[in-house]
């Protein structure tokens, strides 16, 4: 691509492809880190009740605590606690009695100290697992009820620190960040993948010539069912009026040709009292009228003399007058009876032109009132009849040139503002 040209559309596809990668990654790591957090945080309530109902169930801890002073209990009780605070991930055991006295601590100046937390559950013979700040800070710690015949006779509290549980998750992070590397690097060669596979297709072309592209491809596509259907139309006609002849029934054959002729001629007519209209989109809209009475749709099409030609080249014109009426036709002939299509050009304020293009269909469901605008997007199954390509590429021309769309209900009208050419 020459310096100072346009980006490429095999440019615009590898940064957009390249964006949305690093957003992509970016939340993956954000959600791999809150997964490993909480992760961290079950384990932790796991391991602390798991610790918590082990002690509890040592016959020797009921016994210290039933077999005499709350001194001899700590003597016999704080060796174990100390034992187990050193062999698994555990930060503190803390053993009390059903007063909430502590009987062992990691720090033993803390040992015949009230216990801080919840241990009402524990006292009614149930388990707790909660966050709470105690001595050593924040914390989860699991409280276990000590029961001996049936009674409640002393509690035990084990905890690990909410320091403890963020450690676990620093631990987990080269993991993360390999994830989302990795993630990176298959989203890089997929964006080098796109980009070479549209530059193959468009070469070095800016997005802009890629874009006039499908639109001459519309405006052949748009045009060329207008002409089908106009000869079709007129093909049936003339049949039917020379097979009245040959039977005799002159008027009836002569009624035929007059009303297809004077029905043309009324389209005709408004199209030639615009002196700066545009010829190509007066062809299509003839072409059109006979697409409409085809397919069973009534049409009408209004024409203000003074509707100024738009900025648009012929192409453009055709493209986007074309994809709205046949957006129109579609929808009004899927919908109930009368169906009609009405299509009004008329001058916009400040020199520009309006087109209003509007079915008696359905109507758009507000959900999807954005949607059907973007590429790719149809109501309409694939295929002929559903490119997904239309409105989009309305939009694209009609911004493009400094104009609008608009969508407005009851009955669905698309309303296009275009800037009047300059003379």
């Amino acid at each position: 691509m020459a310096a100072g040209s346009a980006a490429s559309a095999a440019s615009r596809v590898f940064l957009a492809f390249l964006g949305a990668v690093a957003v992509i990654t970016v939340l993956l790591a954000v959600l791999l880190s809150i997964q490993a957090q909480n992760t961290q945080r079950a384990e932790a309530e796991a391991v602390t009740l798991a610790v918590a109902r082990t002690i509890a169930e040592m016959p020797e801890v009921a016994a210290a605590v039933q077999s005499g002073s709350a001194a001899s209990a700590t003597a016999r009780l704080q060796p174990i606690a100390v034992r187990i605070m050193d062999d698994t991930p555990i930060d503190f055991v803390t053993i009390m009695t059903t007063e909430g006295i502590r009987l062992t601590h990691r720090d033993p100046a803390e040992i015949g100290r009230p216990y801080l937390g919840t241990i009402g559950p524990a006292l009614e013979g149930r388990t707790l697992t909660e966050e709470a700040v105690g001595t050593l800070g924040p914390s989860l710690r699991s409280v276990v009820p000590v029961v001996s015949d049936g009674e409640v006779v002393a509690m035990v509290s084990a905890g690990i620190t909410l320091g403890s549980v963020g450690s676990g998750v620093v631990r987990q992070l080269p993991f993360v960040v390999a994830i989302a590397v990795a993630l990176a690097a298959v989203g890089l060669a997929a964006a080098w993948l796109a980009g070479r596979f549209t530059r193959r297709i468009a070469g070095d072309l800016p997005a802009s010539a890629v874009r006039d592209a499908v639109s001459s491809y519309e405006s052949v596509r748009t045009l060329g069912e207008a002409l089908r259907a106009q000869t079709h139309e007129h093909g049936n006609r003339m049949h039917t009026a020379v097979a009245l002849l040959e039977l005799g029934r002159t008027d009836e054959a002569i009624g035929i040709l007059t009303e297809t002729s004077r029905q043309s001629q009324e389209l005709v007519d408004q199209v030639a009292a615009r002196r700066q209209g545009d010829p190509t989109v007066g062809a299509l809209l003839l072409g059109k009228a006979a697409q409409a009475r085809e397919r069973g749709v009534e049409w009408t099409a209004e024409i203000d003399p003074a509707a100024p030609r738009s900025a648009l080249t012929p192409v453009d014109a055709v493209s986007v007058v074309g994809n709205l009426i046949d957006n129109a036709l579609d929808a009004a002939a899927a919908g109930p009876a009368p169906r009609g299509v009405r299509v009004v050009f008329a001058p916009a304020p400040g020199g520009a032109l309006e087109i209003s293009v509007s079915d008696s269909g359905t109507g758009v469901p507000p959900e999807l009132r954005e949607r059907i605008f973007a590429h790719g997007f149809s109501t309409k199954p694939a295929g002929a009849e559903g490119r997904g390509v239309g409105l989009a590429l309305v939009r694209s021309i009609v911004e493009a040139s400094g104009g609008g769309v608009d969508l407005a209900e009851n009955p669905t009208t698309f309303q296009v503002i275009l800037p009047g050419r300059r003379q």
